[in-house]
């Protein structure tokens, strides 16, 4: 790391070295494990199956042959204990149906059960904690997020989900395809938690709203990459948005698109539609330099933002992050940001 740094480069080296020790929190001194039965990362992205429907919840995949292969069994991980889905990372809570409950065989369950989705949320909230301590982050680098979340199912009755940061916990919805049955709207949400634990209350302007739903679009792909790959990788929530678009392949949003800041800023700003603009710069990082380093410097960065940061700010921060990982990094940064207007 270079001696003497000044602008964002010593704002990165100050965080670095005083965050480790702030963040960093100790690992369950208790491993617990239990079976379980999840969508990885969806139905639609998984078996390549467009014409998916939600049919009000109806298991139709159990007894077809080629649809029941979207059920998959898990190790359900970082338990606080084996009977509830409650563990080191996320709690999870739902009014709207029994508590999912050990049934001596794990936490296996179907999509017309309520219990499902609460498995899903646990499942995939923990992976990507999991994830993105596989990058480093609470061992060679601070803790991220590295807390017990509280994840509420089907408590809202629109097609929307949401992380509110006065409570830290996120609400998953039940309008159309229910939320918590796309892993990738999950991680959405987390991506929101994940920003909020380092920067409190990220998100008060236009742009860094922007940046918020980026990211959760960003991270919500990298981990399905990480953990079930599919063909599609930059389709955002392929089965949750079967519901609201009639395009093929069916996305909520996509994370390789072609905007530009500031030219394709929505008029008025909608912050989905403009983080286009950042997910799409972080998806060319990622091109260029590996799902693992991308990653590691995209996260790190955040350390460095501020609850408004504007976009070409949040764009030099990133690059002054990749440059403590050597030219050829600050280089391929520095240039997916330039082709988005950002550098």
């Amino acid at each position: 790391m270079p001696q003497h740094l000044s602008g964002p480069r010593a704002a990165v080296a100050v965080a670095f070295a005083a965050l480790t020790a702030a963040l960093a929190v100790a690992a369950p001194a208790v491993a617990v494990t239990a079976p379980g039965q999840v969508f990885a990362p969806n139905p639609v992205a998984d078996l390549g199956i467009q014409t998916l429907t939600d049919q009000k919840d109806a298991d139709f995949f159990s007894g077809d042959p080629v649809l029941r292969r979207a059920y998959h069994r898990v190790t359900l991980t970082d338990l606080t204990s084996p009977a509830a889905l409650s563990g080191a990372y996320v709690t999870v809570k739902s009014d709207t149906g029994p508590a999912a409950a050990n049934t001596g065989s794990g936490f296996v369950f179907t999509r017309d059960q309520d219990q499902f989705e609460q498995v899903m949320a646990y499942y995939w909230i923990t992976q990507a904690q999991r994830y993105i301590q596989s990058l480093g982050f609470g061992s060679t680098l601070p803790a991220v997020n590295r807390r017990q979340v509280g994840v509420r199912i089907n408590q809202f009755g629109g097609d929307n989900s949401f992380f509110r940061d006065t409570k830290t916990d996120i609400t998953l919805g039940k309008g159309g395809v229910d939320d918590a049955e796309d892993a990738e709207v999950i991680v959405h949400e987390y991506g929101h938690s994940v920003q909020d634990a380092q920067v409190s209350g990220f998100g008060t302007s236009a742009d860094a709203g922007a940046i918020g739903e980026g990211f959760g679009d960003y991270l919500a792909v990298a981990v399905s990459s990480a953990v079930a790959p599919t063909p599609d990788e930059a389709c955002v929530a392929d089965w949750d948005s079967t519901s609201y678009t009639v395009t093929v392949p069916h996305c909520l949003r996509r994370v390789d698109g072609t905007k530009r800041y500031p030219e394709d800023l929505a008029s008025p700003r909608e912050v989905h539609a403009d983080g286009e603009i950042w997910s799409g710069a972080l998806w060319d990082i990622r091109q260029a330099l590996g799902a693992r380093l991308a990653d590691t410097i995209i996260i790190c960065a955040q350390f460095g933002f501020t609850p408004a940061i504007s976009m070409p700010a949040a764009a030099r921060q990133t690059i002054a992050t990749a440059a403590l990982y050597g030219k050829p990094a600050q280089k391929a940064v520095t240039a997916a940001f330039a082709a988005r207007g950002l550098a």
